[in-house]
């Protein structure tokens, strides 16, 4: 007999008027909230306009949702709630982080490149912003009773109701709360993060890729303990492959940044068009005046004898 245990939530959503909210989707609202504040106050700090935030959460949150989804499609098919809409159903089966991030990632850095802002510092000031904002969107996996490791006796261990427990695994009452393993994890690695970035150890840029690594590594032991559905391949879950991969790619890109010279641009950003069309302009007057003064001068020097 199980002397502790966690308990499963009896609703995992509430009715607002005619609307009825899921505590997965309100996580994640308020996970984003909180990570862009968080992301304005350390890119102010590091010196740039935290407006500029705004416009990358703009243009980030919506592509990461898409991304998001479409690796969950491609990755769990069987998840797809059987209706039209369920390739587009972020509230129904979820969405897949690696996606979310590497699609939000290629269009925030496509804006920062034509605002002209250093893509580097950004990426830098918004790594920990993101691991917080994961660790309160797991915090909706609670609510959905998904998520969950094997069977376990531990006093932490997550009550499961029949009804979400995977086939095979009906007799057992008690799971491994992998989503809270995440959640802790993410917090501890968005405080190094914080930690690293203030020591000035760490060249420009070099937070992201350690975030992804460090992520993802964490992710190689958490799918190992997973039970829920998943695609599997030779005996091991498709996502653990994902998340090895993805790790080793952070870590060679950490290195990668770290190794270059002082002097070397760890990102170039593009000119914005207006300082383009500005500069263009300039150089044309001043080709003008100078063309005039040579012929001013040509006029009032007499000619030799």
């Amino acid at each position: 007999m199980l002397l502790a245990a966690i308990p499963s939530p009896s609703v995992n959503g509430f009715h607002l008027g005619p609307l009825y909210i899921h505590f997965y989707g309100l996580m994640y609202v308020v996970g984003i909230g909180l990570a862009v504040y968080l992301g304005r106050r350390r890119w102010q700090a590091a010196g740039g306009d935290p407006e500029l935030v705004d416009e990358v959460a703009m243009w980030g949150v919506p592509f990461g949702i898409l991304g998001g989804r479409i690796y969950f499609d491609l990755t769990t098919p069987k998840g797809i709630p059987h209706h039209w809409w369920g390739p587009l159903a972020v509230w129904d089966g979820g969405l897949g982080i690696w996606g979310g991030v590497a699609l939000a990632t290629v269009v925030c850095v496509w804006r920062l490149r034509r605002a002209g802002a250093p893509v580097a510092g950004m990426m830098d000031a918004l790594a920990p912003c993101l691991l917080i904002a994961q660790a309160i969107g797991r915090i909706g996996n609670y609510f959905n009773q998904e998520l969950f490791g094997g069977p376990t006796s531990l006093p932490w261990g997550l009550e499961i109701d029949p009804a979400y427990r995977p086939a095979g695994y009906l007799q057992n009452a008690t799971f491994h709360p992998t989503f809270l393993y995440e959640l802790i994890w993410n917090l501890l690695l968005a405080a190094l993060l914080i930690r690293l970035g203030r020591s000035g150890r760490i060249r420009p840029g070099g937070l992201f890729p350690l975030y992804v690594a460090g992520y993802s590594a964490f992710r190689v032991f958490e799918e190992s303990l997973r039970v829920d559905y998943s695609q599997y391949f030779l005996g091991l879950r498709l996502n653990f492959y994902i998340a090895a991969l993805v790790a080793l790619a952070g870590v060679v890109w950490f290195v990668l940044l770290q190794r270059r010279t002082p002097g070397e641009a760890i990102a170039e950003p593009a000119e914005p068009v207006e300082s383009a069309e500005s500069t263009e302009s300039t150089e044309s007057t001043e080709s003008d005046e100078s063309a005039e003064s040579d012929e001013s001068d040509a006029e009032e020097t007499p000619a030799r004898p």
